[in-house]
């Protein structure tokens, strides 16, 4: 009998290239480079833009209690909009305010700070070390140096101000898109409710990332000014603000809001004031952004510290200052677009602090 000739597989039916699980993961790490070295290029507009993001996410929830009173849609986006505007233009006035009188407070105090500049160098030599150690410390304490720090935080201020046009807009759009978005599940059905129910849960921790921060940051800072203010430390407003501010940087913000208050407290009263400024703010500070807020943010985010930690670092690299104030929210981004939505990584989002994802099934 005749030998039929092998007939030809259909394209179908032919086996497909598999990349290897080593290839594919070296892939995804350089398109995360790739990703990442974009975002660094282009965090001008990004920071920015995440600032928006956020802003409108914390203010988008005033639109609904609006509709339900009868509002036009279009006069809900407005309110949004001028509620976004108006936290947007108080967190400008108080960076402005704080940074000019902290500029203003190293010009009037720069005798007194010299002074204690010599002062620290010849207590360093007297215990022993070298001449060139003692003055590597001092320049750290030196007016030149404290004016270039706060002409650096009027130079990121002064970025965040030429960005302003670029928040402005954001916000009008995000406000405009997040009406829309609100039907979504309405327009396309229940197929799309798991992405829609992810999105809600992100969004919900955000708001109350910040509505925790910014209450604990309101106890801190009008404690902070009243200890200050009682100690006659000079512009005690400054201060407090800067106490607000920094609570929003998780883990080393207590650190940040510390120091520039305890050096003026060394400069005008000495090791005994310093040493009483950084005691009232171990036991308040410490008290409520170490052992208290952390519960609350916990329950609000389920981030874990060492990625809390990790994550203020990162993202100030990756987008410039912006970025210790947004890290959570980037984060918890991240792991919605690359976690949530894959059970088989439930193992990660539990080793990223999220204690829920055990009973995910």
């Amino acid at each position: 009998m005749r030998r039929q000739p092998p007939q030809p597989t259909s394209a179908p039916e032919r086996a497909q290239p598999m990349l290897s699980p080593t290839l594919s993961v070296l892939i995804g790490l350089a398109a995360t480079v790739v990703a990442l070295a974009g975002l660094f290029l282009a965090r001008d507009l990004v920071g920015p833009l995440v600032l928006g993001a956020v802003l409108v996410i914390i203010c988008h929830p005033i639109r609904f209690p609006l509709e339900r009173k009868g509002w036009p849609r279009w006069a809900a986006t407005t309110a949004v909009i001028v509620v976004a505007y108006l936290i947007l233009a108080v967190l400008v006035a108080l960076l402005f305010f704080a940074g000019t009188q902290f500029a203003q407070l190293v010009v009037d105090y720069s005798g007194e700070l010299q002074k204690t500049i010599q002062t620290i160098v010849a207590s360093l030599q007297d215990l022993g070390l070298d001449s060139t150690t003692a003055d590597a410390a001092a320049s750290l304490l030196s007016p030149s140096t404290i004016l270039s720090f706060a002409s650096s935080l009027g130079s990121t201020v002064l970025a965040v101000l030429t960005a302003f046009f670029f928040v402005v807009a954001y916000i009008i759009f995000m406000a405009a898109d997040g009406a829309r978005y609100t039907r979504a599940e309405t327009a396309f059905g229940p197929s799309i409710r798991p992405t829609a129910d992810r999105v809600r849960a992100y969004n919900g921790g955000v708001r109350k990332y910040y509505v925790v921060n910014a209450s604990f940051g309101a106890i801190v800072a009008i404690i902070d000014g009243l200890a200050l203010w009682a100690l006659d430390i000079p512009a005690p407003a400054v201060w407090a603000i800067l106490a607000f501010v920094t609570n929003f940087v998780p883990n080393i913000g207590f650190v940040l809001g510390l120091v520039p208050p305890a050096l003026l407290a060394l400069v005008v009263g000495g090791w005994p004031l310093f040493f009483a400024v950084v005691a009232i703010y171990c036991v308040v500070n410490v008290t409520l952004q170490v052992l208290v807020q952390p519960k609350f943010v916990s329950d609000a985010v389920n981030l874990s510290l060492t990625l809390s930690f990790f994550s203020v670092i990162f993202w100030t690299f990756i987008i410039g200052p912006l970025g210790a104030i947004l890290s959570i929210p980037l984060t918890l981004l991240v792991r919605a677009l690359v976690l949530d939505s894959d059970p088989s990584q439930r193992w990660l989002r539990w080793l990223s602090g999220d204690i829920d994802a055990t009973s995910i099934k």
